[in-house]
């Protein structure tokens, strides 16, 4: 059997953003938890091009929650992370899609947490006409990101490096 998924971001409500593989590592009723190697190809629907990574990647995928964690891997630790604000990820038949909502909360190697794209939120939720409720639900989301963040709940602790060196011993 092949741990093998496919990953699909969509802009609001379903447009196809981007996509990749990975190979799933944990699937539990709350989240998914994808392992991305590197060569792997992300191609860019809305650019129309295709982009070879060459980092190593685990990334979290909430089924509950409303945001999506990818989090570079160097010698074992996490070294930067990219948090899209996003509705529950969904996975049917060996694919993960979720619908990013623009804003993301990041942290790049040595540096602090701090949010981006607030300006592309504001420009789609006119373009894509997002209703008061979906902005509403967004920026809770956001705060409760910068909340997990903060209280160093999972996946933005060591329990994530831990699973991956599992998985490479």
């Amino acid at each position: 059997m092949s741990n093998l998924v496919k990953i699909k971001a969509l802009k609001f409500p379903d447009i196809l953003h981007y996509e990749w593989e990975g190979e799933l590592l944990l699937h539990t009723s709350d989240y998914l938890l994808v392992l991305c190697k590197p060569g792997r190809k992300l191609i860019h629907h809305t650019k129309n091009k295709i982009f070879t990574i060459e980092n190593t990647s685990l990334e979290y995928f909430s089924l509950k929650e409303w945001f999506t964690a990818a989090m570079e891997v160097e010698d074992g630790k996490v070294v930067s992370t990219y948090c899209n604000v996003a509705k529950p990820s969904i996975f049917n038949n060996e694919e993960i899609s979720f619908v990013d909502l623009d804003l993301d909360f990041i942290q790049e190697k040595n540096k602090e947490w701090i949010v981006v794209d607030e300006d592309e939120f504001e420009s789609n939720s006119i373009k894509f006409g997002y209703s008061i409720e979906l902005k509403r639900e967004t920026l809770k989301a956001l705060k409760r990101l910068k909340e997990e963040v903060t209280r160093g709940n999972f996946p933005f602790n060591n329990q994530v490096a831990s699973i991956f060196e599992n998985q490479n011993s």
